[in-house]
């Protein structure tokens, strides 16, 4: 039911090639989920129920991005133990992992509902849609255990090179979650309410299939109920690579919240203009990732082996394969651009305004390719936290002070856009720096392989 990639041996190319594209497709699939809400509402309900769903967009990426931020510790953890044979300390770090996974899931769903209404209140959500957004996170919310407990899972298979098991799992979901968002809407007419419910019983069906699989598995890996503790050595380590990245994650979301406000700001329309394109960029945005994830994997078990000759190739072909899947994706999103968005509303509004979001965004889709990639080799050599201030720094610092220096003045929806190009350009400018001084620090660590 697995297959694994020998990442230490043999051509690199091909091997990053079958990783990092069930990565990607399982990241789009993770996105289908709000894309199936989103279209169905769009097309089922009412233009003010897409709305709302486009709205709480920003907050359900910050929670998600601090499970997949903190996944990335696990990943890296086993990973490296895999890599320098360390069996039984890589079979404590899953099982350490797991627990701490469906902790913080926890512990997110009740913040979340305790402060979720002064969040949305302080996005300037349109009183007309205010009450809708409400029903869907409030629901949304208790599905968050799971949706954490499944990105902790995929980052143990994805630590031993198997990228298509929690792809089929999370595929299997998403189907499931589309016939049960119909029979919500359809037969049940259970509207916004039962589309979230509909999301997060996916979810809780798309863990329990990667813990039964894991359960069955026959290596150090294996999940044993008896074995769930927390190992505090495997913890600090997780939490030392993971925080960090979770930060550098949820400084775009922390960013796109503000921008979110901005956006509330200019009306329904733009909101569901905003909706539908952002589901389309972040699509491509799941390759760009995928890479820079499959680079963090490459890169620490090769580092743990102490093979820095083949991190270094790694480095390279990494960079190389993103910015090739970049430019030919971003080249067919601009062809079908207006296609794409009428499949969520074809209100001609709509269509006109995201149209005018995929250019501003995607045309400068590269540099965060450079972004993405630099921060996963980083995270590979256990080096988390820099790349994490600088994108602090590079990305929300430059959205910030656009939202509230030059939006002010340029108070368009175009206007509000170029803050995306800029910060990217900045922070891949300040990433290239510091990966190159980093770089001779990992050359004087280790000898030549």
């Amino acid at each position: 039911m697995t297959q694994k990639i020998d990442m230490l041996h043999g051509s690199i190319w091909d091997k990053l090639i079958l990783f990092a594209l069930p990565l990607a497709v399982t990241s789009i699939f993770e996105q289908f989920f709000n894309a199936a809400d989103v279209a169905i509402l769009g097309r089922a309900v009412s233009k003010n129920a897409m709305a709302a769903v486009g709205s709480t967009n920003s907050a359900v990426s910050l929670l998600v991005t601090w499970f997949i931020g903190l996944s990335l510790g696990a990943n890296v953890v086993v990973a490296g133990h895999l890599g320098a044979g360390r069996e039984e300390r890589a079979g404590q770090a899953v099982h350490t992992a797991l627990l701490l996974s469906f902790g913080i899931g926890i512990l997110m769903t009740v913040l979340g509902e305790f402060f979720m209404v002064q969040f949305l209140e302080s996005l300037s959500v349109p009183a007309e849609v205010l009450p809708i957004s409400e029903q869907y996170l409030r629901t949304y919310l208790i599905g968050l255990p799971f949706i954490s407990l499944y990105n902790f899972e995929a980052a143990v298979f994805r630590s031993r090179g198997d990228t298509r098991t929690p792809l089929l799992s999370l595929m299997t979901a998403s189907l499931l979650n589309v016939v049960f968002n119909l029979i919500a809407v359809h037969v049940l007419h259970l509207g916004i309410i039962g589309v979230a419910g509909a999301t997060v019983l996916a979810g809780i069906i798309n863990a329990a299939v990667l813990l039964l699989v894991l359960s069955r598995s026959r290596d150090c890996l294996r999940f044993r109920i008896r074995r769930l503790r927390i190992s505090r050595r495997e913890l600090r380590d997780i939490l030392q690579i993971g925080t960090p990245a979770a930060l550098q994650g949820s400084v775009f979301c922390i960013s796109n919240v503000v921008i979110q406000s901005a956006i509330n700001s200019l009306g329904a329309d733009v909101m569901a203009a905003s909706a539908a394109a952002f589901t389309i960029e972040i699509n491509l945005y799941c390759f760009i990732n995928a890479f820079g994830q499959a680079a963090t994997t490459f890169i620490s078990q090769n580092f743990n082996a102490r093979n820095l000759r083949r991190c270094r190739d790694i480095v390279k072909v990494s960079m190389l394969l993103d910015c090739l899947v970049t430019i030919v994706l971003t080249a067919v999103i601009f062809w079908k651009a207006a296609d794409l968005l009428q499949f969520f509303n074809a209100d001609p509004s709509v269509v006109s305004l995201g149209t005018t979001r995929i250019y501003y965004v995607l045309a400068a889709q590269i540099f965060d390719t450079v972004i993405e990639v630099l921060s996963g080799v980083m995270r590979g050599y256990g080096q988390s936290l820099p790349p994490a201030l600088t994108a602090m720094v590079g990305i929300c610092g430059v959205r910030l002070g656009w939202i509230y220096t030059v939006f002010p003045r340029w108070h368009t929806f175009a206007g509000l856009l170029v803050a995306y190009p800029a910060s990217w350009v900045v922070t891949a400018a300040g990433l290239c720096v510091l990966y190159g001084r980093f770089s001779r620090k990992f050359a004087e660590r280790l000898p030549e392989a």
